[in-house]
């Protein structure tokens, strides 16, 4: 990423969860600053969640420089905090020059850097469809009331789809097309994700799959970086496991990744979890297309998952401790907003 900053001429868009106080954050931060002082446009939309460990000095120079930072909602300390503090923007997008993209998993911070993630980098014009996009969040940052219909709306280019997500209970886009892609699948389902907290569509699809002979298969770190998440998810494997969904937990590091490959022809790859709070509360983004050079490199980065993952034990799971079984019902009331 920092190689192709090096090389902007014209913008540099960057749209992230979360950009860290450290070496990592300093390095974007000091590869902008550079290129705003050649003249390049230079624009950073970070969450305000995901960036609550900066402030200004941390961006003097970039801003000085003419660079443009802007924090996605800030939270209201209100009685809407509970369920408006959920509504993060969680997309992640580098765009240069009308000419790259890097879409995917990875925030540009250190404590991630052992993590296995999925990022898809594309020379091509769609960078401009996704530029687009870009400024609208980039023109919404502090808007706490949209337009749903609007804000995810799909977009088309040549064989790619974009899908967004904005916050909302009824309208998840992303996650009717993932029921969709499953639905359809004719032999082959796998997904990589670092949290695992499907809704009833998504385990249905999946069970009904399996049902049709397809074989379904979910990767995910064996332990992730939110404790409570994996707490929880126990809950839901071992009846899943029972219906024959495979389940494989990634042993060498955290898995990050957020991918999905459809009957090794179709690919998702973006900012989405497999989880409720994902598809309700978060505003994501994903590309969904067939081409085959792109396919190859996820099936090929599947295939590396797979090969440093273990099988679930369905007999451990029947007999984890009763403190575990506890915790998953005391925090699956809770399930929407982890």
């Amino acid at each position: 990423m920092l190689e192709s900053i090096g090389k902007a001429k014209e913008y540099i868009y960057v749209e992230t969860f979360r950009l860290g106080r450290d070496t990592v954050g300093e390095k974007f931060r000091d590869a902008l600053t550079e290129k705003a002082k050649q003249g390049v446009e230079v624009k950073l939309l970070i969450d305000y969640w995901g960036g609550r460990m900066l402030d200004d000095n941390f961006f003097k120079s970039l801003t000085n420089a003419g660079g443009e930072v802007r924090y996605f909602e800030k939270i209201k300390y209100n009685t809407d905090i509970f369920t408006r503090g959920h509504r993060r923007n969680h997309r992640k997008l580098l765009l240069i020059d009308n000419a790259i993209t890097y879409i995917g998993s990875s925030n540009l911070t250190g404590y991630n850097l052992n993590w296995r993630e999925s990022v898809l980098r594309m020379e091509d014009e769609i960078t401009a469809t996704f530029k687009k996009l870009f400024l609208q969040d980039f023109r919404i940052f502090k808007k706490y009331v949209l337009n749903v219909v609007y804000y995810s709306k799909k977009e088309e280019y040549n064989n790619f789809e974009i899908l967004r997500d904005v916050p909302n209970i009824a309208v998840k886009k992303i996650n009717y097309r993932f029921v969709k892609l499953i639905n359809e699948a004719k032999r082959r389902v796998i997904i990589e994700t670092p949290y695992f907290l499907p809704g009833f569509l998504l385990r249905k699809a999946m069970i009904n799959a399996v049902k049709r002979g397809v074989e379904v298969q979910v990767v995910m770190p064996r332990q992730s970086d939110v404790n409570i998440v994996d707490i929880l998810r126990n809950k839901y494997l071992g009846p899943l496991a029972k219906s024959g969904i495979q389940f494989l937990f990634y042993t060498k590091d955290n898995l990050h990744a957020k991918l999905m490959l459809v009957d090794d022809n179709t690919f998702v790859v973006g900012s989405t979890n497999f989880d409720y709070r994902s598809f309700r509360y978060m505003f994501e983004i994903v590309l969904i297309g067939h081409e085959p050079s792109i396919t190859e490199q996820i099936k090929s980065h599947t295939h590396e998952t797979i090969s440093h993952s273990a099988p679930f034990n369905f007999e451990r799971w029947v007999n984890r401790p009763y403190i575990n079984k506890l915790f998953e019902w005391l925090i699956l009331p809770f399930r929407h907003y982890l």
